[in-house]
């Protein structure tokens, strides 16, 4: 509610329940000159007299009674919704709605969510997976995840992680016997892809930059890519913090480690009020 608006309903009803301007002046800490202009603002912006007035008293007029009833609810619904606001600033609460990419739906989303809800008790969180950013103010999200920030105008990017990535393939893949030194040894193997990461280019030893292409099977899933590989489909490029168990325990083995993968980035994006 308007704040003025809810300023002068306070005042009207300050004046009424005193019945003298001067008491609510002084109970206000305001002049009574500034009262009386709030009143006659009032008076004009509704187009009804509210109180008749003399040198020393003060009554309401026939819509004064209606208004100073109505004005009553009106400012303790104003002041609840207030308190209600100051209580989410102090601790928020509420349902927080997100929405991701496909590939966030297994263990990606596992910890952070964790640390949310375990932050407050007062917080939900519907979590909601798609394709993208596009989908932020139709679906209602509070923010969207993804891999890339959105430069345009009604939305504001903020970066959350960075994680690195692993060529690898499974142990029982043929690819893991083999002596590699080029990744031009890979192109007889099938490659597997999340299709929402950009091409990956690896970086060699002599600063030589290779491009990783033509993939095989591509996948909108981060824990299905992740399952292919162990499963032995073929070789791809994964995040290392998702994989590093089958690392340690052997069911994957990691690919050229003399050839370095770029970070990528995972971002936050809002939107906000143009």
């Amino acid at each position: 509610m308007n704040v003025k608006f809810t300023r002068a309903l306070k005042v009207f009803l300050t004046v009424a329940d005193c019945g003298n301007m001067s008491v609510a002046a002084r109970q206000l800490h305001m002049t009574v000159s500034a009262i009386s202009q709030q009143l006659r603002k009032l008076e004009e912006d509704i187009g009804q007299q509210l109180v008749n007035r003399n040198s020393r008293h003060l009554s309401l007029t026939e819509a004064g009674r209606i208004y100073y009833r109505t004005s009553k609810e009106l400012l303790a619904t104003a002041q609840q919704g207030q308190q209600e606001i100051d209580a989410l600033l102090q601790s928020p609460s509420g349902e927080l709605r997100i929405l991701a990419p496909e590939g966030f739906g297994g263990g990606l989303l596992s910890k952070p969510l964790r640390q949310l809800l375990q932050s407050s008790e007062r917080i939900s969180v519907a979590v909601t997976l798609g394709e993208g950013y596009d989908d932020i103010v139709a679906s209602g999200a509070d923010l969207a995840l993804g891999f890339t920030p959105v430069d345009k105008e009604g939305f504001k990017s903020y970066q959350l992680a960075t994680w690195s990535q692993v060529l690898c393939v499974a142990q029982s893949h043929p690819l893991s016997t083999e002596s590699l030194s080029h990744p031009e040894q890979l192109k007889e193997h099938p490659f597997i892809v999340y299709d929402h990461l950009p091409a990956h280019e690896l970086s060699g030893p002599d600063d030589e930059r290779y491009l990783l292409a033509h993939p095989k099977l591509s996948v909108n899933s981060m824990q299905a890519l992740i399952q292919f590989t162990v499963d032995g489909l073929g070789f791809a490029v994964l995040p290392q913090k998702e994989v590093q168990h089958y690392l340690a325990n052997g069911e994957l083995v990691e690919l050229l480690p003399d050839w370095q993968l770029p970070d990528y980035q995972v971002f936050a994006v809002v939107a906000r009020a143009c």
